[in-house]
């Protein structure tokens, strides 16, 4: 399956789509907030690490491309957990980029300012997704 960018499927999604990805997401954060008044930053720092949005992404991506892959005559089931899939590796690649963005800034925050901080973090993230990547494409 080929990776790609399609901003025509964004007015494919219906209203209903985004409110789900936007309280799934809610709860989620909701919750790490909880955790951490409860137990301290720490542990709800690793309920907020969790993908809050993800579960409702993988469904949806699911289900649109069953959906396309039946308006053209086609059962769709196996194309639509193909996708979910791939978008699930983008995410656990995308994860080892958080992971540096995290060492970066546990690492800096007290020595630079926090700007810079963010600053050099972010382009660590950066690289280390794209580097995961690319990997991941050679095997």
């Amino acid at each position: 399956m080929k990776i790609s960018i399609n901003i025509s499927e964004l007015s494919r999604t219906h209203w209903y789509e985004y409110l789900s990805r936007f309280l799934f997401g809610g709860a989620t954060t909701a919750l790490a907030g909880i955790m951490a008044k409860r137990f301290g930053p720490g542990i709800g720092g690793l309920f907020l690490a969790f993908p809050a949005i993800f579960p409702a992404t993988a469904t949806l991506v699911e289900s649109h491309e069953r959906k396309k892959k039946q308006r053209r005559g086609g059962h769709g089931t196996l194309r639509g957990r193909k996708a979910a899939a791939l978008d699930a590796a983008g995410a656990s690649l995308g994860s080892f980029g958080l992971l540096v963005f995290a060492i970066v800034v546990w690492k800096l925050i007290d020595s630079i300012p926090v700007w810079a901080t963010l600053l050099i973090a972010t382009m660590a993230w950066l690289i280390t997704a794209v580097c995961a990547w690319r990997i991941w494409k050679l095997c």
